[in-house]
């Protein structure tokens, strides 16, 4: 095996904990996933000074391929994807701690071998016998691989050694799904081992939200019912199905975003103090937001969700297919592409405050935000002007693409009569703060190097949130769609959504390009 040669000086100055001394191991690691973002997470890491110098990554997968080849696409994804210049001096270092070992994830075979080509890579790089294993898989194998581990023994702690898996989305498919796993998991390993991942809590704005709230005095007094109208959560992505036509016909957008990145929005916007920064104390208040969403009857399922799917229309000026015309995806597909949802929280804080959700693909513009409004201030004092009414101050939150926080508030048009326009102050991150290097993974794989479980699920964060869906689930299966597709591709949903709202006063925010 390769000697790996001293690293030299990160090309940043490092701000943070640098992380323990480890082998990360990918299963999956020929897919998209890997290459597109957890490699180029990992050199940004080096970059910034936050990899331990005894670092490595172990590759496995079934496509054959040598340590040598393996390196070859790690180097070409690095220079596809960080979008900056490969500094040759920390690349050397970098790169001489990935190997590949071919395998089948289904094959018992594949652990005891494993197990003893990681002690080879731990004594070439002094890793302390610490492992982490990133399942980037298909999410059947999940279960049995970390079962296959445990066998093997690579889930083993003891004197100071630690093994952790991290776990991609989806984590089950229903509530059921999702407890029988937990169930599965929690049999061979402990839960401070396990990291259930969301890659939206590595976005700076996600990570924010805490920071905002709870470090300025100006706001957490402010937020709560006597204050706030409503608050608003979108996820819109211009893209289609991209080419998963068969994954997706199975999950649909309720499944692939509401009990994950969505309940993790929701839980950050509302969650009460925690009592620290502890990994559990966040996460504590996390659960009990959960637990306090408002259980849907089945008549508030049909009154309070919308579904959609959308059809012909246009994408950046060029025509875009419907949803039953892409590869793999069923002519007569009942599979959902959007989804708005009303939800309340049964809390002293959030009582009667409604939770707008949509989700949806090939919308007009790529944008994932959180709008608070306030309640509008009394009219009374404006009776007798020109002014006919007041709009509502909005914050919002911009999580992508472009990250930042704006607050739109009235102020008076100059000149000689009383009229009110509306102002916009704008924050973004780049702008203040200068773009950094991100997949959105950095924050998260340094985490677990260091073993702070805070922006991580925990297994009852995860049944929390399929218990909110599960309902909705039932009774779409039972009832399904009579007017699929009801949207045009290029616009923001059907009109059941708008009147979601309109039949409570109230109407979406959207964001133009």
């Amino acid at each position: 095996m390769a000697q790996l040669a001293e690293q030299p000086a990160a090309t940043q100055p490092r701000v943070g904990k640098q992380g323990d001394p480890c082998v990360m191991v990918i299963f999956g690691a020929a897919g998209d996933l890997t290459g597109r973002m957890l490699i180029p997470a990992l050199y940004n890491l080096a970059r910034a000074g936050l990899l331990s110098r005894d670092f490595a990554v172990v590759g496995v997968a079934r496509t054959q391929m040598s340590n040598e080849d393996f390196q070859k696409r790690v180097h070409e994804d690095v220079k596809n994807y960080c979008g900056d210049c490969i500094d040759e001096d920390l690349w050397d270092s970098f790169i001489r701690g990935f190997y590949y070992f071919t395998g089948d994830f289904t094959d018992n075979n594949l652990y005891p071998q494993l197990k003893e080509f990681l002690g080879k890579v731990d004594k070439e790089h002094s890793a302390h016998q610490n492992v982490f294993y990133y399942l980037a898989t298909a999410p059947s194998f999940f279960g049995n691989i970390v079962e296959q581990l445990a066998a093997a023994g690579l889930m083993q702690q003891t004197n100071g050694v630690w093994r952790r898996v991290i776990i991609e989305k989806p984590f089950g498919h229903d509530l059921e799904s999702a407890k029988t796993l937990n169930q599965q998991l929690l049999k061979v390993a402990d839960e401070t081992q396990i990291y259930r991942i969301d890659h939206y809590l590595g976005k700076e704005t996600v990570q924010n939200i805490l920071a905002f709230r709870f470090a300025n005095g100006i706001f957490e007094p402010v937020w709560n019912r006597r204050y706030i109208d409503h608050v608003q959560i979108s996820v819109a992505e211009t893209v289609g199905v991209e080419g998963r036509g068969s994954y997706f016909d199975h999950a649909g957008s309720l499944r692939d975003m509401v009990p994950n990145h969505i309940m993790q929005l929701i839980s950050l916007t509302s969650m009460e103090p925690p009592i620290s920064f502890d990994a559990n104390a966040v996460r504590d208040e996390q659960a009990k937001i959960l637990h306090a969403i408002q259980p849907m009857t089945d008549e508030e399922v049909l009154s309070r969700t919308v579904r959609g799917q959308y059809g012909d229309g246009t994408e950046d000026g060029k025509r875009a297919l419907a949803y039953r015309s892409e590869p793999d995806v069923p002519p007569d597909s009942r599979t959902e592409t959007f989804v708005a949802i009303k939800l309340l929280i049964d809390n002293w804080r959030w009582a009667d405050v409604p939770f707008y959700l949509r989700t949806g693909k090939r919308m007009p513009v790529r944008n994932t935000h959180i709008v608070i409004q306030f309640r509008r201030a009394p009219f009374v004092l404006f009776r007798d002007t020109p002014v006919e009414h007041l709009m509502p101050n909005q914050l919002v939150l911009h999580i992508q693409p472009e990250e930042g926080i704006s607050l739109q508030f009235a102020a008076k048009v100059p000149g000689p009569v009383m009229r009110l326009g509306t102002v916009d102050m704008n924050f973004e991150y780049q702008e203040y703060f200068g773009k950094q290097p991100s997949t959105g993974y950095e924050r998260l794989l340094h985490d677990c190097m260091i073993g702070d479980q805070t922006l991580f699920q925990r297994a009852d964060m995860v049944e929390a949130g399929w218990s909110v869906v599960n309902p909705i689930l039932d009774i779409w299966k039972a009832l399904p769609p009579r007017n699929f597709p009801n949207y045009a591709s290029g616009t923001w949903g059907p009109k059941e959504a708008d009147e979601l709202l309109e039949r409570d006063g109230r109407r979406w925010r959207n964001f133009e390009k």
